[in-house]
């Protein structure tokens, strides 16, 4: 994998990209199975909304591999170059991490996905996605691998556990010898299984407890638009706002037209004695409620007194995912950027735009909250590491 020039994984990538379109009514017929089964189940609305596929979301998922297809290939890329007195050369180059296990939940896109960005930064992938997707999973590997067979890149490139049962997932965590890297992409129930039962090393986010603060030096036209974006467009996704924060001085004449907005369109908003004295049809909320990705139509709400507080509140309450500030004060954007301690923070604009794909780096494994390796979309470049490769004419130590 790690020796495939760029035009021929370009060209694979490209490929792959058209067989999903030729065969789109062959995945919606596998993804309907999965769809109807769920709903025998009971299961909730926004779970059902993230394993749902449509032409659209298959041309999504398309266009996802031909981005990837245009991106630059990180493997060989020349990290730094220097040369040490005694005359080495030496090159900290980048390289495939090797083989990664990827382990999902509900949405059959990740398959896509996965495989695109694993293929395209020279890695051998094996897939683990949930039982409520499987046949979905099923079509869209089915269609991906025989694309690679077809071109002759060996079997092992791409695996897919095909199981439903649980037991498989304590096996493939214990294969430390062969699988360099694993990365849970799902809830937090998941993401706790998958460290207590893995010997291989992890990249991993526990959950997006994203937030909102609107600053008194903030547009409100644009603030009301970017947190109605931020909780509404698709409220069961990881980079969604769960905690909305606003100053004191523009509570008074922010939070009514907007909670009126959010309760319209059904968000329950759960907040402070504050807002409640603004805005009288809310419920409570308690210390857990800013604790919680709600993945719903549910919104915490507090009033702060100053930028200070909302930075506490965000780094005390948050997960360290995807945080934002609405303001026209360039120094307090500042003070916002370098103190929050998150994977990404945003100055006047959605949270929903942490992604791989909006950011311009073809899709993602998932999103990382650690610090080590990889912080926020994990795309081409986190799934290489590097090795230094030095050149001598002969020098010895002494």
């Amino acid at each position: 994998m790690a020796q495939l020039s760029s035009p021929k994984k370009d060209a694979i990538l490209k490929e792959m990209a058209l067989s999903l379109l030729k065969n789109k009514e062959f995945i919606l017929r596998a993804n309907k199975k999965d769809i109807a089964q769920a709903r025998r189940r009971g299961i909730a609305l926004a779970f059902l909304e993230r394993l749902t596929l449509s032409e659209k979301r298959i041309k999504e998922m398309a266009e996802c591999l031909i981005q990837i297809s245009r991106l630059k290939d990180p493997v060989g890329g020349v990290i730094k170059a220097w040369a040490t007195p005694n005359g080495l050369r030496i090159r900290k180059v980048r390289v495939p991490v090797g083989v990664i296990a990827i382990i999902y939940e509900s949405r059959p896109n990740v398959t896509s996905d996965c495989i695109g960005l694993a293929f395209k930064s020279g890695n051998s992938v094996i897939l683990r996605g949930g039982s409520e997707a499987l046949t979905s999973n099923l079509a869209i590997f089915k269609l991906l691998k025989a694309v690679l067979i077809n071109n002759r890149i060996p079997e092992g490139a791409v695996s897919l556990l095909a199981t439903a049962d649980r037991s498989a997932l304590d096996v493939l965590l214990k294969q430390d010898a062969f699988i360099d890297l694993v990365m849970p992409r799902g809830g937090e129930g998941l993401i706790r299984r998958v460290i207590k039962l893995s010997r291989i090393p992890i990249i991993k986010h526990y959950k997006g407890i994203c937030h909102v603060y609107v600053d008194e030096e903030a547009d409100l036209n644009m603030a009301q638009n970017i947190c109605f974006n931020a909780k509404v467009q698709r409220p069961g996704v990881c980079n969604a706002m769960e905690s909305l924060l606003v100053h004191e001085r523009v509570a008074g004449r922010f939070l009514p037209g907007m909670l009126k907005r959010f309760k319209q369109v059904g968000v329950e908003i759960r907040a402070d004695a504050v807002t409640k004295r603004i805005f009288k049809d809310v419920e409570s909320a308690t210390e857990s409620d800013y604790r919680t990705e709600y993945l719903d139509l549910i919104l915490s709400v507090k009033v702060v007194k100053d930028l200070k507080q909302a930075i506490w509140h965000i780094n005390h309450f948050g997960s360290h995912h995807s945080d934002a500030i609405v303001t026209d004060d360039a120094a307090t954007a500042q003070k916002f950027l370098k103190e929050v301690d998150s994977a990404c923070v945003y100055v006047n604009a959605s949270t929903r735009f942490t992604d791989g794909y909006q950011f311009g780096l073809g899709a993602e494994i998932g999103i990382s909250t650690d610090k080590l390796h990889a912080r926020g979309p994990v795309a081409l470049e986190e799934l290489t590491t590097y090795k230094y490769v030095v050149y001598g004419k002969g020098q010895i130590r002494t």
